[in-house]
């Protein structure tokens, strides 16, 4: 804070679990200040082999309740740093959540053959077009989500997929449009379900609903979660890509379709 009072553009490079560390701080040298000041948070979700301790399941619900902060997360490492670009333009406080490892390049992502929309702040994004519902996901959860598609077109099953790009400010005549073009919407990402990318969606809808979808949550349940590999928490989570279709192909999706194998 001290740095972006003397005019520099200072990022803070820092777990999401890290930063929870420094909460106080956040608010009182930042927010209230509304300094240019990027927080850039890594392992933002599950993280696996580290322990439980560096799981960044939190970043979303404890900073999107501050006045002023732009909220993000990217789908892949080309809009990361369109996001940084964007972010170090802004006015005020700003924080980016990607998860450990590497990040894909655009090309990369399964099922997705198109280019990315030039980000615009508070806009999403839809990356795949389908008519038998969507999926709203937060963050590098696109691939998941774009992996379930590719599982429920193989099923005769077309689902839109969208982007969010941010949760703070939400794009939310991008959700009601969406809820109001689908039956079943699911909202996803790696994170606690507990006020965090769809409990935001929840309350855009309380505020300007009714719409015509039926939204469910997927993400992090409220538990503390055991030291495991990152991909057996997601099964365990139930947030892999056979898990998101299987929404799809449950009874009150697709009654007479099955489940997946």
């Amino acid at each position: 804070s001290g740095l972006a009072t003397s005019g520099l553009r200072p990022v803070c490079a820092i777990y999401s679990t890290f930063l929870q560390r420094g909460y106080d701080q956040v608010f009182q040298e930042v927010i209230l200040q509304r300094l240019p000041v990027l927080f850039a948070m890594d392992r933002g979700g599950l993280v696996g082999e580290d322990g439980a301790t560096h799981n960044g399941l939190y970043d979303i619900s404890y900073l999107r309740c501050m006045p002023g902060i732009v909220l993000m997360a990217p789908k892949d490492g080309d809009e990361l740093h369109a996001m940084m670009q964007l972010a170090l333009q802004l006015p005020g406080p700003s924080g980016i959540r990607y998860a450990r490892g590497n990040a894909p390049e655009a090309h990369e992502l399964v099922g997705w053959h198109g280019r990315s929309t030039p980000l615009e702040l508070g806009r999403m994004e839809v990356v795949r077009e389908g008519s038998d519902g969507a999926v709203l996901a937060y963050g590098h959860m696109v691939q998941t989500a774009l992996e379930a598609a590719a599982l429920l077109a193989q099923r005769g099953i077309q689902i839109e997929v969208v982007n969010a790009r941010f949760c703070k400010p939400l794009d939310e005549q991008g959700v009601l449009a969406l809820c109001d073009r689908h039956d079943r919407v699911v909202t996803l990402e790696d994170h606690s379900k507990v006020g965090g990318f769809g409990s935001a969606v929840l309350e855009c809808l309380a505020a300007h609903g009714p719409v015509r979808a039926q939204v469910q949550v997927m993400g992090v349940p409220d538990d503390i979660l055991e030291h495991m590999s990152r991909n057996q928490m997601l099964e365990q989570c139930g947030l892999t890509a056979r898990h998101v279709a299987e929404r799809f192909l449950a009874a009150s999706f697709h009654a007479s379709r099955g489940a997946l194998r």
